[in-house]
């Protein structure tokens, strides 16, 4: 599916805020709107987390290899303050992965971007832990239609622990503040 983010492009320039980071800003914060995807199995147990914070692909800059890290941040409640937190964590970072901040937690959403391309699906890989319930959500190179932006947007999650209801309210809510958006408010 495609999600307008004409608005909340403009609203990213006229701050000079990174889209990307704003973007997985956004995502996780509807997420953190959204019970459903709050929710984890663990030891067989179904928990419900109080907040939710972004795991996400970043391209190492520093090499030629193409090879990306993984970045963890905590979700705060500010646009301005989680853009600057992820933009020092991608800079600060030198491992690909960082187990210490990865290891144990389920308390995590996994984002990761494809900006070469638009697509129309999306799948990743398939965890043969039944536990596994962190929930995937993805997008490609935003386009133009119209007088649109269009983002080519992905969500996966656990079949036991929401539904095609869920992730439809999710995109409605998510549509929503992209939609009206209109400045930082601290």
């Amino acid at each position: 599916m495609d999600l307008d983010v004409t608005n909340f492009l403009t609203f990213t320039k006229k701050e000079k805020l990174s889209f990307y980071y704003s973007m997985i800003y956004a995502v996780t914060r509807i997420v953190n709107e959204t019970e459903n995807f709050k929710y984890r199995i663990r030891n067989g147990k179904v928990i419900l987390h109080d907040s939710i914070h972004p795991s996400f692909t970043e391209m190492d800059s520093d090499t030629s290899d193409d090879l990306f890290k993984m970045i963890t941040v905590d979700y705060t409640d500010s646009i301005s303050e989680f853009v600057q937190a992820a933009e020092k964590e991608c800079k600060n970072q030198k491992l690909y992965l960082d187990p210490k901040k990865l290891i144990g937690r389920d308390d995590l959403i996994y984002i990761t971007c494809i900006p070469w391309i638009s697509f129309t699906h999306l799948s990743h890989t398939i965890s043969l832990n039944k536990d596994d319930a962190v929930p995937r959500i993805s997008w490609g190179k935003y386009y133009k239609n119209g007088d649109k932006v269009l983002l080519p947007f992905s969500v996966q999650v656990h079949h036991a622990l929401a539904d095609g209801v869920h992730v439809g309210k999710y995109i409605e809510k998510l549509q929503n503040y992209l939609d009206t958006i209109q400045e930082i408010q601290e």
